[in-house]
């Protein structure tokens, strides 16, 4: 098999910390991929420049990845059928509410031949309801789509701070190739091929980060959230055995599932926005506004998005938890009675 070329669509925060991998893997595996990587970047300035400009000349994202030297052979191009039209494998990691405007204009202009992987966290909500970004990705460009996910913070991963994560594919030959080009020795990866679980974790885990601040923002410690991670993980495998058939429970024991889940019961936006439930009046727009600086929190989405699926089946009493979080979330709920949605879970009975 012939060198492989490689194009990373997306260039935030995590964007520029797997460029930095990826850059630097294929310069070490030539005989598997092309040393050239180029990278789309949405084109906007900085400090009067251009950003694209600022990237391919100092080798460094200074608005999303300040500090962190990029490998010199990875090119940022702002035309996004420049930067993917001789790509054999499409890493799609930007997000998620751009991907399906994304994939309409690559539809019929990249290779039959490709493969995509999604570094997505999250679901594609519509008014069909939820839909996984892997199978959005698949459907529109017509070729096969893995998944990687696990307790990535993007700025730990920049600075080689080790860490494992998780890629699946359902296809074991494509699954050991994202592999070699992923891993090094600070970026574990392990391969499953139960990939619609490895994406459900990283859009669950949000829900329950919520949980984790309601009980932070009420003055709770350590072991009351320790009790919303448990029930929240055992809600998360419940909701993949009834609406994503053929789901593993032992991949939720992988990175992408307790480990992820850990991480942002104890950091990261969604935690912080449960937190901020409690301690304000403010409503989810007006937090997203100030937290946020406008863009959406993912947890409470999904939260409305599994609240409704969850009633369609009359199954609201069996998920006392994410029920609540979307309760609370909505102010339907007092976060006072939080507490007692834990103490009186059926887990316990």
């Amino acid at each position: 098999m012939s060198a492989r070329s490689v194009c990373i669509v997306g260039s935030g925060n995590w964007g520029s910390a797997i460029a930095k991998i990826v850059g630097n893997n294929v310069k070490e595996r030539r005989e598997h991929f092309k040393e050239c990587v180029p990278m789309y970047m949405y084109e906007e300035e900085f400090n009067g420049r251009k950003l694209t400009e600022i990237v391919n000349t100092e080798h460094e994202n200074i608005k999303y990845l300040p500090g962190i030297k990029l490998p010199e052979n990875v090119v940022a191009i702002p035309n996004l059928l420049e930067a993917s039209k001789d790509a054999d494998i499409l890493i799609f990691v930007l997000p998620h509410q751009f991907v399906k405007k994304i994939c309409d204009e690559l539809q019929g202009k990249i290779k039959t031949s490709a493969i995509a992987v999604s570094l997505i966290k999250g679901f594609a909500i519509s008014e069909e309801g939820i839909q996984l970004i892997s199978r959005l990705i698949s459907n529109i460009l017509s070729i096969p789509c893995g998944v990687l996910s696990g307790a990535n913070l993007a700025g730990e991963v920049a600075s080689e701070q080790f860490c494992e994560t998780t890629i699946g594919s359902k296809d074991k030959e494509i699954g050991e190739l994202l592999k070699l080009l992923f891993e090094t020795p600070y970026f574990h990866c392990s391969v499953v091929e139960d990939t619609d679980t490895v994406e459900l974790c990283g859009a669950l885990k949000n829900v329950v980060a919520i949980g984790a601040g309601i009980v932070d923002g009420m003055g709770y410690g350590d072991n009351t959230k320790a009790a919303v991670q448990r029930l929240g993980l055992m809600e998360m495998i419940k909701f993949a055995e009834v609406f994503f058939e053929g789901s593993k429970t032992s991949t939720f024991f992988q990175s992408c599932g307790i480990a992820d889940l850990v991480a942002t019961c104890h950091g990261g936006r969604n935690r912080l926005l449960g937190e901020n439930v409690v301690k304000s009046k403010k409503s989810l727009k007006e937090l997203e506004k100030e937290i946020l600086k406008g863009q959406s929190f993912q947890g409470p989405l999904v939260a409305k998005e599994i609240y409704g699926m969850l009633e369609e089946k009359d199954m609201l009493n069996r998920f006392p938890l994410f029920v609540a979080i979307h309760n609370i979330c909505e102010r339907k709920m007092d976060p006072k009675e939080f507490v007692n949605c834990l103490r009186n879970h059926p887990e316990h009975l």
